[in-house]
């Protein structure tokens, strides 16, 4: 028997192989580059699970080839980018899986934020700008005021997301958005929305038939602004039991009004003075290394999980005691200018930090590094363990400030 898994998260191959396996199944993996999974491709003993490459944007070849799979009983769909496709393919082959109408609205920022707003979830509303053409500052400034945030309806991994604090901001952010509309650069179409202000968060959660789980929170520390480069995080956050109690309650509802009612969501949030305010909704695990802080944090497989989804039946995970495992803190190690990486120093060093550092590469020496302002310029993650989430980031933020990538810039002499 066979699940497949329509593309993947960089980190976490090896724990779902696993899980695909303690289930009695084999994990296939659809790809279009299977370089991405090269960390945990070296991790996995030989034929721990099979491999199909092929253009994962080619709708028709992606049916052909799960058709053709033994006794195909599940499809996983983790990422972003093809979930949309990956519900679209489980129902046509009459596989478990979510509604791909609920999908589409998740996939998509600017209707999920005015949903929540119209039920009075979210204090801001979105404003597309996909039908004005070349709109102007003052056009923008009559519907959103400031701040704002301008954003694709379907980006990932903080591109395509411009804070606005001022009209000058503004004026520089359109002109921008405009030039990567007119490059076919975003993946959905530009808006606007109020920007927040407070600390970035997000709620790990599990769901079936309607009931989440809020698994723990995850704390994120990002770039200075304008950029939102995710720099580091931790799980999970000890929040007071009042405030965790309101958490659950205020994410189980935005999912709920957004149609998510089976499966992992990574939710981002801001905590405003106010409360939190939703920023956008991943229907996964979280990327990086949130899958690693789960099972470690649960002291279980918690791709078990994904497993139990992609097969139609509740997962166990929602009935686990809470956590009680290590704490994580995790550190993403950006060049400080763009060229070709050639290296890292400092990795041999990490042994003589505390808390187990680990290195998990996303980047191989000769791979060229031309963007510094969101996750593409990340070229490895630092991870280090701790009782708490605040003494695991404080370790791996140590431990990371050692490492350092080698980058021969664009106009070095050759």
């Amino acid at each position: 028997m066979t699940i497949a898994a329509l593309e993947e998260l960089t980190f976490g191959l090896g724990r779902l192989a696993r899980a695909a396996h303690d289930a009695g199944h084999r994990l296939c993996l659809l790809t279009r580059d299977r370089a991405v999974y090269r960390h945990e491709l070296a991790g996995l003993p030989p034929g721990a699970l099979d491999i199909v490459d092929l253009d994962t944007h080619d709708a028709t070849a992606c049916a052909e080839a799960l058709a053709a799979l033994p006794d195909l009983r599940g499809l996983v769909n983790s990422t972003d980018t093809w979930s949309v496709l990956g519900a679209d393919l489980a129902a046509h082959l009459d596989l478990p899986g979510p509604d791909p109408a609920a999908v589409r609205v998740l996939r998509d920022k600017y209707r999920v934020r005015n949903l929540l707003h119209a039920h009075g979830l979210s204090r801001g509303r979105a404003v597309s700008l996909a039908h004005t053409p070349d709109p102007s500052a003052a056009d923008v400034l009559r519907e959103t005021g400031l701040p704002l945030v301008l954003k694709d309806s379907a980006g990932t991994s903080s591109r395509g997301v411009w804070l606005v604090r001022d009209e000058d901001r503004l004026r520089a952010a359109l002109a921008e958005a405009a030039r990567q509309v007119r490059a076919g650069a975003l993946k959905g179409e530009l808006f606007a929305e109020p920007l927040l202000t407070g600390p970035v968060y997000s709620a790990e959660t599990l769901s079936w038939a309607g009931s989440t789980r809020l698994l723990g929170v995850l704390s994120r520390h990002l770039s200075p602004e304008p950029h939102v480069r995710e720099e580091a995080a931790a799980f999970p956050v000890a929040f007071p039991a009042p405030e965790l109690a309101l958490l659950q309650e205020w994410v189980a509802r935005v999912l709920h009004i957004a149609g998510h009612d089976r499966g992992f969501a990574h939710v981002e949030f801001i905590l405003t003075t106010k409360g939190p305010e939703l920023v956008e909704i991943n229907r996964r695990i979280g990327g990086a290394l949130v899958g690693e802080a789960l099972c470690r944090a649960f002291a279980t497989n918690v791709y078990d999980a994904v497993i139990d989804t992609a097969l139609g039946r509740r997962p166990a995970l929602l009935d686990a005691p809470a956590p009680t495992g290590p704490a994580t803190g995790f550190v993403l190690v950006h060049p400080d200018r763009p060229g070709t990486l050639t290296g890292w120093t400092g990795l041999d060093t990490l042994a003589d930090f505390p808390g187990d550092p680990r290195w998990y590469p996303t980047a191989v020496p000769g791979d060229r590094v031309a963007h510094l302002t969101d996750q593409r310029g990340c070229t490895g993650i630092v991870r280090a363990g701790a009782a708490t989430a605040e003494l695991a980031l404080h370790r791996a933020i140590s431990a990371a400030g050692s490492v350092r990538p080698q980058v021969t810039a664009d106009d070095a002499p050759e």
